[in-house]
């Protein structure tokens, strides 16, 4: 019975050194970032990282054929394949990656929905050069670029502002074609509005999945944001094939 005291705590100390190794790979930050395998579904970002690898061959295509139609085409072609490579890379490895701190997280999230205002710019790029008369399309890019900056602004000064102020800005932006309809018309032809116009439409149904978070019918693997980034690459695809349409009329 001398010895029970001793025994005792050794005991409580063994419990506490289990304690101490089963936290063994939880930092102080950890606490803000839940595990992924929790926190989102499986398929988060697999769209975006594919379209990214994918877009390498596209864009790299669509930029050798533009340099045999003109300068500006190439050019054109490029800034677009550019922001088309930031807005998928940045958004796969956003969503791929567990981003342990919350200063870390917070820098990818306003990179990633920066990326957007800068890829719509840059999808109105060659359309605004090669599919408009001049000044209008000089103004229509003037407009749209500049409106992206100030949406690289906003989300770069406030990263957590709500959804309902952030997402009518990226459709507004997104539609200032409609007032230059006629012009792509009769420059880029039929096809190219009708691709044009149903890429818009997905990028505004993509919106308002994320805006609304819905659907979400397989939270664990399939969420809302997984039909967000699927219309997007739906929409993207249709102003890719629009963009060579445009180029040879």
């Amino acid at each position: 019975m001398r010895y029970r005291p001793v025994v005792v705590r050794r005991t409580q100390d063994r419990r506490k050194n289990l304690r101490s190794r089963n936290l063994g790979g939880v930092t102080a930050a950890t606490p803000t970032a839940p595990s992924p395998r929790h926190a989102k579904p499986r398929m988060r970002g697999v769209i975006h990282m594919w379209s990214f690898f994918l877009s390498f061959a596209t864009g790299g295509t669509l930029v050798s054929m533009a340099a045999t139609v003109s300068a500006t085409a190439a050019l054109a072609t490029a800034i677009y394949g550019a922001t088309v490579l930031g807005l998928f890379g940045v958004s796969a490895l956003y969503h791929r990656r567990w981003w342990v701190t919350k200063r870390a997280h917070t820098m990818m999230k306003r990179l990633d929905h920066s990326m957007i205002f800068l890829f719509i710019a840059g999808t109105y790029t060659p359309f605004s050069l090669l599919a408009m008369d001049q000044p209008t399309g000089y103004i229509v890019l003037a407009v749209v670029w500049g409106g992206a900056v100030l949406g690289v602004g906003l989300k770069l000064l406030w990263p957590h502002a709500p959804r309902w102020l952030g997402t009518p800005i990226y459709i507004a932006l997104g539609w200032v074609a409609v007032f230059v309809l006629p012009q792509l018309l009769a420059h880029a032809g039929v096809a190219a509005l009708v691709l044009l116009l149903v890429g818009g439409l997905f990028y505004t149904v993509g919106a308002v999945f994320y805006a609304t978070k819905w659907p979400n019918p397989w939270p664990g693997t399939f969420g809302h944001h997984e039909f967000f980034h699927a219309a997007t690459v739906l929409a993207a695809i249709c102003h890719y094939v629009a963009i060579w349409l445009a180029m040879y009329p």
